[in-house]
């Protein structure tokens, strides 16, 4: 299958702090994506998009944007067939500019099938994707139970930002594109409708 013809899969860093660790875990993914052949990657950095604190009018489900910034999210996030969001965990919980993304649309982001790639400390970012979990399905999305966990984020990452790779991140992100790809596969009906 040529790259025209994959799926689309958007993978959204979801941190825009300086200092942070996502935009190297993303770029880590991404290379596991080429790896498995099964979609074609977009990365989508929060930091660059840099969306402003929620300021449409309307409500996200009318689609009718009054800002050019949304309108050029929705066309990020709705050429998309699947999605996974690259987490750090803050506070037990996501970042705010990765909800602030997620609340910025609506019918874009349904029945489309998501995961998630977490880092962090101990926990590995495990407890954001627990509170992403409610998020996603409120807006329609369906996620996938196969997820990359990565804990103690720093030990892992070079100096030169790349990632040593352990054979359960090497299995899980696996494990999680299989998944993806056979829910899209039962999605599209859905998809094509929206």
């Amino acid at each position: 299958m040529s790259p025209a013809e994959r799926p689309r899969l958007l993978i959204i860093v979801g941190s825009s702090r300086p200092g942070r660790s996502g935009h190297h875990v993303a770029r880590w993914f991404e290379g596991r994506v080429h790896e498995h052949g099964g979609f074609e990657p977009v990365v989508a950095d929060l930091a660059e998009i840099a969306l402003p604190f929620f300021d449409e009018p309307r409500h996200p489900r009318l689609g009718d944007y009054a800002h050019q910034h949304t309108r050029d999210w929705s066309k990020i996030v709705g050429a998309a067939d699947a999605i996974v969001f690259v987490t750090p965990e803050y506070n037990h919980g996501p970042s705010a500019v990765l909800k602030n993304a997620i609340d910025f649309l609506h019918a874009e982001w349904r029945d489309k099938p998501v995961g998630f790639v977490s880092y962090g400390g101990v926990a590995a970012g495990t407890r954001a994707v627990q509170q992403l979990l409610q998020i996603v399905t409120t807006v329609r999305m369906v996620p996938v139970f196969d997820a990359v966990a990565i804990p103690f984020i720093r030990r892992v990452i070079d100096e030169d930002g790349e990632l040593t790779t352990s054979p359960l991140m090497l299995s899980s992100s696996a494990a999680m594109l299989d998944e993806l790809g056979r829910l899209l596969r039962l999605l599209r009906p859905a998809t094509a409708r929206v």
